[in-house]
């Protein structure tokens, strides 16, 4: 879970939150590296004395700053393009969890399991242990197996809402009438929270995720 003065990404609990991880790090390092060449040309060009009249057109600076751009840019899309398609890909299920959005909880669906569906509504402040999570608690966890494939199929009841746990790289949108689906696979043990990522009402922040990963 995010933590106190955080200013980076959460710790990745899954393989595909791994690769964004690596993608955010390489896409900042060229970021970097174009922020200080910008700086320093700005910084040479306020204490240049030198001035040229006569410069009407540079065709072969203009050819360099058209090119050299073009090449950055292609380091930056190709690895993209690389994860969105790793983003959607589904790799033959163990687990199909259904998950519906309402105003303002979840209901959750085991596919796999007879008659086994649930709603999960956030703990109320008044009513939470002592060392539980303000706002991030609930009264029904989903509980899913580590290292196991698991698809996720996503709508909603009512309006717009988001089933997103940043921990592990997943972000699906829920929307009346669309089933939407992704898939993740959890590496390692522990609790993993998430809120609803789209704006859905006046309680929209008080209907958050915790998905519990156990040793299978």
């Amino acid at each position: 879970m995010a933590t106190w003065s955080n200013l980076g990404l959460q710790d990745s609990a899954s393989p595909l939150m791994e690769q964004l991880n690596f993608f955010h790090d390489h896409t900042l390092l060229i970021l970097i590296m174009i922020t200080i060449l910008v700086g320093y040309l700005m910084f040479m060009l306020f204490f240049n004395q030198f001035t040229n009249r006569f410069l009407l057109h540079g065709q072969t600076i203009e050819i360099i700053w058209t090119i050299l751009p073009a090449i950055v840019l292609m380091f930056i899309a190709l690895p993209s393009l690389r994860i969105l398609y790793l983003l959607d890909e589904i790799n033959s299920p163990a687990i199909t969890l259904k998950t519906i959005g309402h105003q303002w909880y979840w209901s959750y669906e085991y596919s796999d399991f007879l008659n086994l569906e649930f709603d999960s509504y956030m703990v109320p402040t008044n009513e939470l242990e002592t060392n539980g999570f303000r706002l991030l608690d609930v009264d029904n966890r989903i509980v899913l197996p580590m290292n196991t494939q698991v698809r996720i199929l996503v709508t909603a009841a009512d309006v717009l809402h988001s089933w997103t746990i940043p921990a592990l790289g997943v972000k699906v949108d829920a929307t009346p009438g669309r089933l939407n689906q992704t898939n993740f696979l959890m590496n390692r043990p522990g609790l993993f929270f998430g809120q609803c990522s789209e704006i859905c009402g006046a309680n929209h922040s008080f209907m958050p995720i915790v998905l519990e990963s156990s040793p299978s």
